[in-house]
């Protein structure tokens, strides 16, 4: 049976510091079963009954790999989320009264048309596809989600960068009193990302608004994040409410809360340990093995000439 490692937990400060940890993968198998029982409302917020996980997505659905999909319970009912707590196991029910509606993503910086998008209307100026994708998250651990969303590059294009845009800015909300891990002063709230503008644009690279058919629920990154399946889960802001095209590379709140550890990049790369740990292999969740870990997580023939000449080991 696969134990977890300490280095499995980041960031060091909380691996440190934190009273518990997830022991075993059979406690963990437990919790999750469980969890892939639970209906929306003990999940999200009271008063809904629909089951999230009565989904019309095929069970069977793989993806390009043949990879199976993580069972819709362990994708609900594990997750990082800082904002509200670090425990992977609560935020389900730390974030259950989040309101995510209304919502607006306001889009601006180096742009000819600045716009500020209301979610009520992105999906009609939007529409919305589902894209089966690997997760793999810099902890070790991985999934295979189907997302539902659109391409960054539509809502990129709507607003016209002009020439002197080299990267996206994402921000997520700074709301403490509705997303109490933002209280911990460790970080530099408001949670921020980036990525090159070609990266921005590449088709891969989706604002998820949905996942199992269903809308994001709030442990998820309600209502909306970006995916860019090549990249570590880090990367992949949730609850977004501000992007801005601009000229600097961005500084993450992981580049500045650990420099050491984590750079602008963020590529799946297994020739590239962490500090901690390696990176060779990951746990996918539901699975008691480990396997090995894929060059852009899978996406190589893909996204590799975004990298042609950058040595990505000083590029991490």
């Amino acid at each position: 049976m696969y134990k977890f490692k300490s280095s499995e937990i980041t960031p060091e400060h909380i691996y440190f510091s934190r009273r518990r940890f997830v022991v075993g993968a059979g406690a963990l198998t437990g919790s999750l079963l469980f969890l892939g029982g639970c209906k929306q409302s003990e999940l999200t917020s009271p008063g809904e009954s629909i089951n999230f996980c009565e989904t019309a997505v095929a069970q069977n659905a793989m993806d390009e790999l043949g990879d199976a999909l993580t069972p819709c319970g362990s994708v609900i009912g594990y997750n990082n989320f800082y904002e509200f707590t670090t425990d992977k196991e609560e935020v389900l029910f730390r974030a259950r009264e989040f309101r995510s509606s209304p919502w607006e993503v306001k889009v601006g910086g180096l742009v000819n048309k600045p716009a500020t998008f209301d979610m009520d209307d992105i999906p009609k100026k939007f529409p919305v596809e589902e894209r089966i994708y690997r997760m793999r998250c810099v902890e070790g651990w991985s999934m295979v989600i189907p997302w539902l969303g659109f391409s960054l590059s539509k809502l990129l294009k709507e607003v016209e960068p002009t020439s002197r845009a080299k990267y996206v800015r994402f921000e997520t909300l700074y709301d403490p009193k509705q997303m109490p891990g933002q209280k911990d002063d460790y970080f530099g709230w408001p949670y921020v990302e980036g990525l090159r503008i070609d990266e921005a644009m590449h088709d891969l690279t989706i604002l998820a608004t949905g996942l199992y058919g269903k809308p994001l629920p709030p442990q998820c990154g309600a209502p909306i994040r970006l995916m860019a399946p090549w990249k570590y889960g880090f990367k992949n802001i949730k609850s977004i409410v501000k992007i801005d095209l601009v000229e600097e590379m961005p500084v993450s709140l992981w580049m500045k809360s650990a420099p050491h550890e984590y750079g602008f990049y963020a590529n799946v790369n297994p020739q590239v340990d962490h500090p901690r740990w390696s990176q060779v292999s990951e746990r996918r969740i539901g699975e008691l093995s480990r396997r090995r870990t894929l060059l852009f997580n899978g996406y190589e023939k893909e996204v590799a000439n975004l990298y042609e000449g950058l040595d990505l080991a000083k590029n991490y």
